[in-house]
């Protein structure tokens, strides 16, 4: 497995970093975040209409680039570098993989076209109360109703929930409990019923909202056709490699800025960066890094190459770039002092983003036990 990006990824990479250094540095980023959606539309249209992000993995039969989770990892790890503001995760990662992993030919051509040309925000509703990923916190209901589905319930901690346009709401049938009965539904977020209230967040880079469903009625033909939790368990993979990704690039802005300060800030008369405290922490903080990062990397291999080892590899990489996230967060918190987390520096915003982001897609200690689970240990 060659974990090495080819030249087009290289370009592809280079092209995202000159445009988000532009349109994502920190004064378009507190200005979106500040915004009523959260981020800017005209980035937003640029960033499909233009760029063609938004359709990069995506297959050619339905409107995409056709490429693949590589690609997707090289842009991710540039956004995060940059705390891009924009329905992106959401919809890409979230909203197009739970249609491509769950629905039917008909569905792919119907749904996945709106979100490649950047029109349909989408995401996936699965969270509730306990804002646990997992099949036994689903209780959401869905109740067969003729030739409809009848679905109540709350969904909370939805990425984008506030302003996407088409939602995927996770239910279950009557009297099922654990990975059974799971279904999928594709409900447009202005189905009557289905109301939406944004949540006060830590990150106030990446909104969340909280989704209640009081008899919300959809056709039969919005069911995904493949049922069960499997896909849904496997668009969280893939799901989970795209934010270890992006958790790198964070991770490798925060040690940037923290060496950048250590070389111009002085105290006791020399660079405080010449102290071997700090050299240490900054040395540790490079190593975590550049393992998070292989591991990343090679889980978007696995993705790419639709290995039996993506669930597993999924969880290794989401877990050591959580870690080495919060970790290079932190420290680089902690070499800028007291004004690290004064709001004229920008190192609150990726301390806030990194401890959003340990939790969101399963904690690091819980990813450690799948991991276990998976090698039988």
């Amino acid at each position: 497995m060659d974990v090495r990006f080819n030249e087009e990824q290289r370009e592809l990479r280079a092209s995202a970093e000159a445009f988000l250094a532009e349109y994502s540095s920190s004064e378009p980023v507190r200005k979106a975040m500040e915004s009523e959606l959260g981020y800017d539309p005209e980035v937003w249209r640029r960033l499909g209409s233009e760029l063609g992000w938004t359709a990069v993995h995506i297959p050619e039969a339905y409107g995409g680039l056709g490429l693949g989770a590589v690609e997707l990892t090289a842009l991710l790890e540039v956004m995060g570098r940059w705390l891009l503001c924009a329905p992106f995760f959401s919809s890409l990662c979230l909203g197009a993989n739970t249609i491509l992993e769950a629905g039917g030919e008909e569905q792919k051509q119907a749904l996945l076209p709106g979100i490649a040309e950047g029109e349909t925000r989408a995401t996936l509703a699965l969270c509730e109360a306990s804002g646990a990923w997992t099949p036994d916190s689903v209780a959401t209901q869905a109740r067969a109703d003729g030739d409809q589905f009848v679905l109540d319930g709350t969904k909370s901690f939805v990425l984008d929930g506030h302003c996407a346009d088409l939602v995927l709401v996770v239910a279950r049938r009557p009297d099922t409990s654990g990975a059974e009965g799971i279904e999928v539904f594709a409900v447009p977020a202005a189905t009557p019923g289905l109301t939406r209230r944004a949540l006060p967040t830590l990150d106030q880079t990446r909104r969340l909202a909280e989704l209640c469903l009081e008899g919300v009625r959809v056709p039969a033909s919005a069911r995904l056709a493949a049922g069960g939790w499997a896909p849904v368990e496997r668009a969280l993979d893939l799901a989970r490699v795209a934010l270890a990704a992006e958790q790198v690039g964070g991770a490798q802005r925060c040690l940037d800025l923290a060496v950048a300060y250590a070389k111009e800030r002085v105290q006791f008369g020399r660079p405080i960066g010449s102290f071997q405290a700090i050299k240490h922490k900054c040395a540790d903080r490079m190593v975590d890094i550049e393992a998070a990062r292989s591991a990343a990397y090679y889980a978007a291999c696995a993705a790419a190459e639709g290995s039996d080892e993506l669930p597993a590899v999924a969880s290794l990489a989401k877990a050591a770039a959580s870690d080495a996230y919060f970790r290079a967060a932190a420290d680089c918190l902690q070499i800028h002092g007291g004004v690290g987390f004064t709001w004229e520096y920008d190192v609150h915003l990726y301390f806030k983003r990194a401890k959003s982001s340990e939790s969101f897609l399963g904690s690091p200690d819980e990813h450690r036990e799948r991991i276990a689970r998976e090698i039988d240990l």
